[in-house]
This record gives C-alpha cells, structure tokens and sequence, in this order.
C-alpha cells in the first residue's frame, strides 16, 4: 500500500494529545512520535486520506502549534 509520510514539529507537551486525536480518527493517518523532546510526529496517510487529513491538521492547528518539517508528497 502506498503512503505518504509526513514529518511534524509540535509542542512536545502536545505530543500526547495530537496522536490522541489521529487515533480517535481512525484510517485517516497513523502517528508515531520521531523524538519527543523535539517534539517531532511522523504521519503516514494514503493518498485517498490527504484531503480528510489536512481538514483536520486545519482544525487541530487552533489548538495546537503545527509546523510541517518535510513531507514525501512533495
């Protein structure tokens, strides 16, 4: 199955909550924390799930600081 990774820098204390909600939306994407003290979140989304993912990335940044490192759909 072809997946596109993205890579996250969060407020580490948000790493809890952030992977929490991409849980709670299940096969939307699947998180997996890179380095917690960096506060560095790794998603892996396919490419039928990007556009539900960036409406909730949209939603989720009005509650959480998100910045995109790198993405492989580039």
């Amino acid at each position: 199955m072809e997946t596109h990774n993205l890579l996250f820098r969060i407020p580490p204390r948000e790493i809890a909550f952030f992977t929490f909600v991409m849980e709670s939306y299940e096969g939307v994407a699947s998180a997996r924390t890179v380095d917690r003290k960096e506060g560095l979140v790794e998603l892996m989304v396919s490419p039928q799930q990007v556009d539900d993912l960036q409406e909730l990335l949209k939603d989720l940044s009005g509650y959480v600081q998100i910045e995109l490192v790198t993405s492989s759909m580039e």
